[in-house]
């Protein structure tokens, strides 16, 4: 079922077990945070956003989608005026799915089920074509490949305090013995606390900060030169490289097609 309006409006209560929205979204524009009875696909067709929740940030370009499971607090920003396809499921028809949001791989398949079902008539059947397509759906969100682009945030104040200067900008000058006085907190306790709290080393954690980071310039059209230099990389090359090595594609190739 199609609904041309924005995600926070839905009919929770309709009955239809999956519900789509289509929609444009201008650039810079910013959604309050929120939170759905119902689990939610977040996929765009054109341009970049990042949404966030308390667990971290995901960076969602057109190839990826986000999977928020129901209850889940989240607010996105849109880098560029992007299409959005947001699919709302009801959790008791799903599969048993991880209660934490995660990176959805859109393959050429699910792209097309996605599009099939939003093509499908509203207000189906449960034992029509419709409901079908929607259950093979489903199954290929659930065992889609989780891309890298999520950024564990800590649980603890001190520690997502100290970093908000480097998730704005990662190449910035702190080091881990800063962040660690910013969170008044001996290096030893800072590491040992981080690594707990996000499953990263400080360093990886970093390196995927400045990863999300070029995704989003490179998604507003900045050039990879440009981004090699801003993220602070030793050059263009060193960039490319490791791009490919999270991405398994050079910069170029990630955002043929969009």
């Amino acid at each position: 079922m199609i609904h041309p309006l924005r995600q926070e409006r839905f009919p929770e209560e309709h009955p239809d077990p999956i519900i789509s929205f289509v929609g444009l979204e201008a650039a810079g524009g910013m959604t309050q945070p929120h939170s759905h009875g119902r689990a939610q696909l977040f996929h765009i067709t054109r341009g970049s956003v990042t949404v966030m929740t308390q667990a971290g940030s995901f960076v969602v370009p057109p190839e990826r989608a986000i999977f928020i499971p129901p209850g889940i607090t989240h607010n996105s920003i849109y880098h560029t005026e992007t299409e959005v396809r947001f699919l709302y499921m009801r959790p008791e028809r799903l599969p048993a799915m991880p209660d934490r949001p995660f990176v959805v791989q859109v393959t050429p398949l699910l792209r097309e089920l996605i599009l099939g079902f939003m093509r499908a008539a509203p207000d189906y059947p449960d034992d029509g074509p419709t409901a079908r397509l929607s259950a093979v759906l489903v199954d290929q969100i659930a065992a889609s490949h989780v891309a890298p682009l999520h950024l564990p945030m800590p649980d603890g104040e001190r520690l997502r305090a100290a970093l908000a200067p480097l998730v704005e900008d990662p190449a910035a000058n702190l080091s881990a013995e800063t962040l660690a006085a910013r969170a008044n907190l001996s290096l030893r306790s800072f590491e040992r606390h981080f690594s707990a709290q996000t499953g990263l080393t400080f360093r990886a954690w970093r390196r995927q900060a400045r990863l999300m980071k070029a995704v989003e310039l490179l998604a507003q059209g900045v050039a990879v030169g440009e981004v090699a230099d801003r993220l602070g990389y030793e050059g263009p090359s060193a960039f490319v490289a490791t791009f490919k090595k999270a991405f398994g594609v050079t910069p170029g190739r990630y955002f043929e097609g969009t």
